[in-house]
């Protein structure tokens, strides 16, 4: 896996192409200074060629004596052949260290210059990625954020020229404004309908209520009418599941130091014929207590609904690192790893619902997770070995020294 981020490629590339094309250059211009050279040391030669043969078809005795402006290598009585070719070797000597010093200078010349390219490159390849960089610390941000919703009213609001990535950045905001909006309207539509509903289920329960309680009243009316206000009941359970899903989708704004395990004493009184287990170590949080034991009770009920026969339930509250941590676990039938998570989804119910009016909506885990999220907390379960559950939720502690 290639972990070289962008902006190392893009600086390696900016110094490679720089590289090449100073290579390209220096090969270039060695060639022209050689081309150059060898041109001029070659009029030179054939200058002192032409001398030398001049001077010795002159002699009758020969090739006179060097003069002064001759090369101290032209000895008396050297041959004019032995003095041509040593022009010529002086003449390659001449172009060959001549090279050498191109090349050699002008490659410690291109290193240096490349690394102080690479440097540039480093920190312009910066600058034109800071955009994209604010770009994906939004994105991170928002999908990061507990709760649904939570964070999409955030903007990138990236100011420049209209370029591409300005382009990008504006595309982003207006994807967040709409998905902003969608959930706003979601939100606000479950809880208006909840709040219009209760108003016809009170009236239903309160004409049922003097219904059964007329003194004519028939045995077969009291009984319809008690199923009746068993049906209305599990309405307005559904309506108030509804509303407490709906409100804990926020994130709590006003909060209040509390400790766990005072409200999960509180809450763990009656599970019927189960065997309750308590590991209470106080533990305080900050947040909303009337949320708080909504969701440890929605815990609890759904560990007493979903148990066995002579089964047990434990309820636990710990310190984890700097998280508050409450467990619940439960006896109960086996349930595959890869169903849990979709324990969390609202409306979700597992196996065949029971019948009757305490029977569950699918709300109770989702209550929980959206709780936990709104207080900056987790909610996970795994299946327990052996049958049931295990709810764990994680919660931040209070601050040390924080007032309430």
């Amino acid at each position: 896996m290639n972990r070289w981020t962008l902006r190392t490629r893009l600086t390696l590339l900016y110094g490679g192409l720089f590289l090449v094309a100073g290579a390209v250059l220096l090969a270039i211009t060695s060639v022209l200074v050689q081309n150059s050279l060898a041109g001029q040391l070659a009029k030179q030669a054939d200058a002192r060629i032409t001398a030398i043969r001049s001077a010795a078809a002159a002699s009758p005795d020969g090739p006179e004596r060097p003069g002064p402006e001759q090369p101290s290598t032209e000895r008396p009585g050297t041959d004019v052949e032995a003095q041509v070719a040593e022009i010529r070797r002086q003449q390659d000597e001449l172009r060959s260290a001549a090279a050498r010093s191109v090349l050699t200078g002008g490659g410690i010349a291109l290193l240096g210059v490349g690394l102080l390219a690479g440097g540039a490159g480093w920190v312009v390849a910066g600058r034109a990625l800071r955009p994209v960089q604010r770009i994906r610390e939004t994105a991170h941000r928002i999908s990061t954020s507990t709760g649904a919703g939570r964070g999409l009213h955030e903007r990138i609001g990236l100011d420049g020229p209209d370029d591409e990535v300005k382009q990008l950045a504006d595309t982003f905001d207006e994807m967040l404004e709409h998905l902003d909006r969608s959930f706003d309207g979601q939100r606000r539509f479950v809880a208006n309908a909840s709040h219009e509903l209760r108003t016809p289920l009170a009236l239903n329960r309160a004409l049922i209520e003097l219904a059964v309680t007329e003194p004519a009243a028939s045995a077969e009316i009291r009984r319809l009418g008690g199923s009746l206000l068993e049906v209305n009941h599990r309405h307005e359970r559904l309506i108030e599941g509804l509303l407490v899903l709906a409100d804990s989708e926020n994130e709590v704004t006003e909060r209040t130091a509390v400790d766990l395990a005072e409200i999960a004493d509180q809450v763990v009184h009656d599970a019927g014929d189960l065997e309750v287990r308590r590991e209470f170590a106080p533990v305080e949080v900050t947040g909303d207590p009337v949320l708080l034991e909504r969701l440890i009770q929605n815990l609890v009920e759904n560990a007493v609904r979903h148990n066995q026969p002579g089964g047990w339930l434990s309820v636990a509250t710990a310190r984890s690192g700097d998280d508050a941590l409450l467990t619940v676990a439960n006896t109960g039938a086996e349930i595959p790893a890869y169903e849990v998570e979709s324990l969390f989804r609202p409306f979700h119910q597992r196996g065949t619902p029971r019948a009757g009016a305490e029977r569950g909506f699918g709300l109770g885990l989702s209550i929980v997770r959206a709780v936990a999220r709104s207080h900056g907390g987790e909610a996970t379960a795994h299946p327990r070995p052996g049958g049931g559950l295990v709810v764990e939720v994680r919660l931040p502690l209070r601050p040390a020294g924080a007032g309430d």
